[in-house]
């Protein structure tokens, strides 16, 4: 029962509420149940968070993703399907974001010159642009978490690595 003390009546924690009840009926596995809703709900937050600082921008987070990712390389363009796996998205959401970069004139696609079959998206000028102007403005909101310490959030960030590492996506 280590979810974090009695349920007050005020205001009334749901998560909370049905950790009390698992552990009156299923008490193995009411922390597990309480993390999973908890980081669930957590995740809705901060995207709406996120989301309330590009909207502006015109851009939702998986755009903003992108166009991070295409800014970060030394050429400013990636194959799509390297793209897909450092996003770790599937390749259809990867050319459906990239589809409407395109249409913004904020990414041009085109052929590999060394292989063909391999399609390259390639950050424009005005792309580059927004993905500065976008970071800043999520610098300043600090990302969704604006009342976290740095050793908060990097608590939060070990925690869920531990759940990646046990999902076989990193080495321990």
């Amino acid at each position: 029962m280590a979810y974090g003390g009695p349920v007050t009546s005020r205001p009334l924690d749901p998560i909370g509420e049905a950790h009390r009840q698992w552990s009156a009926r299923w008490p193995a596995h009411a922390d597990q149940m309480a993390a999973v809703t908890s980081v669930m709900r957590a995740q809705q937050i901060l995207l709406g968070r996120v989301e309330g600082v590009l909207k502006p921008h015109g851009l939702t987070f998986a755009a903003y993703e992108a166009l991070r990712l295409l800014a970060f390389t030394r050429a400013g363009e990636l194959p799509m399907g390297k793209m897909g796996e450092r996003l770790m998205v599937h390749p259809a959401s990867v050319t459906n974001v990239i589809g409407r970069l395109e249409r913004r004139g904020l990414v041009t696609r085109r052929p590999s010159p060394g292989d063909r079959r391999i399609v390259l998206a390639e950050i424009t000028p005005a792309g580059r642009e927004l993905a500065e102007t976008a970071t800043e403005a999520l610098h300043d909101a600090g990302f969704g978490l604006p009342d976290l310490t740095a050793e908060q959030a990097a608590a939060i960030t070990g925690a869920l690595r531990a759940v990646r590492v046990s999902a076989g996506e990193l080495g321990p």
